[in-house]
């Protein structure tokens, strides 16, 4: 099942990752869980991880380091803002790191508290991988054609009812 098929658009892929930093320090992985199901050529996964797993088959094992471009985005400074603490529901539980909604104009982002001096609470709305470059180590683990339903939901349906 599935032997020499090669990962393109529209395969239903299961890969085993590490994610480290530039530091090592591991950020994710999918060690102890499901290996991570996606559909190739649906946007799953960040663009420079997706690129380098094309034309790769069950067995093949990849490190790929992904400037932060290809993964999820130089930071932004406009996406940074200091608010005052009063206009938090609860300013008493405001606290360094929590993450939280933020309603703007445009919809809703998630923030991060990065700092808090007196009454002001600086918020980051930049995603917390932004600025970063991303080392993965890869291991390809299943390669199959997407189901019809897979390719209508626009994304693999992962480990489970799978025979080997």
């Amino acid at each position: 099942m599935g032997e020499g098929m090669k990962i393109s658009d529209g395969k239903a892929v299961q890969i085993d990752y590490t994610l480290r930093n530039d530091k090592g320090a591991v950020l994710d992985s999918s060690e102890g869980r499901d290996p991570l199901a996606y559909l190739h050529g649906a946007g799953n996964i960040i663009p420079g991880l997706e690129a380098a797993l094309t034309g790769k088959e069950p067995g093949d094992t990849l490190a790929v380091t992904i400037p932060a471009a290809e993964a999820y985005g130089e930071r932004e400074d406009d996406l940074v803002t200091t608010v005052e603490r009063a206009l938090f529901p609860d300013p008493k539980q405001v606290q360094l790191g929590m993450r939280l909604r933020v309603q703007l104009e445009e919809g809703t982002r998630l923030a991060t508290v990065s700092a808090m001096v007196g009454d002001k609470v600086t918020l980051d709305m930049n995603h917390p991988l932004a600025g970063e470059t991303l080392h993965f180590d890869v291991e390809v683990m299943d390669v199959k054609d997407a189901t019809p339903e897979e390719q209508a939901h626009g994304h693999a349906h992962g480990a489970h009812g799978h025979s080997h």
